[in-house]
């Protein structure tokens, strides 16, 4: 049984009027836009907090270091100052073992840092599966 459709759209007893599929489809695609463009915006959003939240983060990291740094350094004045006296020594001959100690500590580390760097590799899976996908690609009918 059909209603009859006032002017305005819709059915004379107040119910939606039946919609066509393309404006089921437009209104859809409206929705579900805005939808998107929503999630966007919030993404956007928590980026900003999060990265806000990085970069304070990052400052107290810089602020350590450097505090880090200027504390190695007076260790190490200290730490000359101290040998020099446990061996009776001048201050001079303090500061040159203490460096050399630093050259060997730097030394044996670059050589580990050598050996860890000299067993990577190249990426192997991924590699493979780019050439799986360029075979596919060049013939889309077969798999690979």
């Amino acid at each position: 049984m059909s209603v009859p459709i006032g002017t305005t759209g819709t059915p004379s007893n107040g119910a939606p009027a039946d919609r066509s599929l393309g404006e089921l489809v437009a209104s859809a695609t409206r929705d579900l836009s805005a939808l998107v463009r929503q999630e966007v915006e919030l993404a956007k959003a928590e980026i900003k907090r999060d990265i806000a939240k990085a970069g304070k983060g990052a400052g107290l990291f810089s602020g350590a270091g450097v505090l880090g740094l200027l504390g190695a350094l007076f260790l190490s004045i200290a730490l000359a100052y101290g040998i020099a006296g446990l061996l009776d020594i001048s201050v001079g001959w303090g500061f040159l073992i203490v460096g050399v100690l630093y050259l060997v500590v730097a030394g044996v580390l670059a050589l580990l840092g050598k050996k860890q760097l000299a067993q990577v590799g190249p990426p192997e899976k991924t590699i493979e599966t780019v050439k799986d996908d360029i075979a596919w690609a060049k013939h889309p009918t077969r798999t690979p």
